[in-house]
């Protein structure tokens, strides 16, 4: 899947002295890794290349006292007020759909794109933190960028990318009764290590994978860079469907049926080869409690 979805997105391939260039499906921007980015923008006038696939939401500095957030009273911390500040005067001015304080819609970065039907099997997707890889459980490349690289999406849509290896974690049997997604991810980081999937993309398989729901599917994801590696993905399939249908952004109607269509192409082929492969037998992990 990892292969297809990057062809598919290569707007100058990679050679010995230079990155790919790649196009970018979703940018999701949120008030912390954002500042410096328009500021780059403004010092070299330059504009927001895509608006339209540009998304704003208020996230890692919101306060969680009610009355600064409905109540009209001002965000205690000086520093959360004026980044959240910032982010509504950089999305006005440069024409991005932002999720404020007060909307409905506003939520943890990675959350709302699922929620919202935003992310989808195939999409590339970038954000200015590590737990992008969240959106990889629908079939999306997705991985954290910093600043400077927010600055350049905005600017361009693309972004210079070396390509990674492939690593599939093949999770076979079925998980006992009690043991939860975060035990699993837990389990493929002690088998790998924390450094095990540096310089990989993880695909998730196997029929434990499969028989785990999507917000189970989003966990694992969500840990990949707990593992090393930026990207962790699932294949797409019927349980992904079902969870998009009817969200607000997703595809409606005949265009739906034409997107499933696609979405299940770009799943890996049975035969597909990997750089690296582990096995976990799902059936001996057990619950695990993590400390510091």
């Amino acid at each position: 899947m990892f292969e297809k979805v990057w062809e598919n997105h290569v707007v100058v391939p990679e050679t010995a002295e230079t990155p790919a260039v790649i196009f970018i499906d979703l940018h999701l921007t949120h008030e912390v890794t954002t500042p410096q980015a328009y500021t780059e923008l403004r010092s070299r006038g330059l504009k927001l290349r895509r608006p339209d696939l540009t998304l704003a939401t208020m996230d890692h500095s919101t306060p969680t006292r009610t009355e600064q957030v409905f109540g009209g009273v001002p965000i205690a911390v000086d520093s959360a007020a004026k980044q959240v500040k910032q982010l509504e005067i950089n999305a006005h001015e440069f024409g991005v759909e932002l999720f404020n304080l007060q909307d409905s819609r506003r939520g943890i970065v990675h959350i709302i794109g699922p929620e919202l039907g935003l992310t989808q099997p195939g999409k590339t997707i970038v954000c200015g933190d590590s737990h992008t890889s969240t959106h990889g459980a629908f079939g999306a490349l997705a991985f954290g960028i910093g600043t400077t690289e927010v600055g350049h999406v905005l600017a361009t849509q693309c972004l210079l990318q070396r390509k990674p290896k492939t690593f599939a974690i093949n999770v076979i049997n079925s998980l006992p009764p009690g043991v939860t997604a975060k035990d699993l991810i837990l389990a493929i980081i002690g088998k790998i290590g924390v450094s095990g999937g540096t310089g990989y993309v993880l695909e998730y398989r196997g029929p434990a994978i499969e028989a785990l729901s999507m917000d189970e599917r989003m966990t694992i994801c969500n840990m990949s860079i707990e593992g090393g590696a930026r990207v962790g993905y699932v294949n797409p399939d019927r349980t992904t469907f079902e969870y998009i249908q009817g969200r607000p952004f997703a595809p409606a109607g005949d265009a739906f049926d034409r997107a499933k269509v696609w979405w299940s192409s770009i799943a890996s082929d049975p035969d597909a080869r990997y750089d690296d492969e582990v096995v976990i037998r799902a059936e001996a992990l057990t619950p695990v409690v993590t400390w510091v």
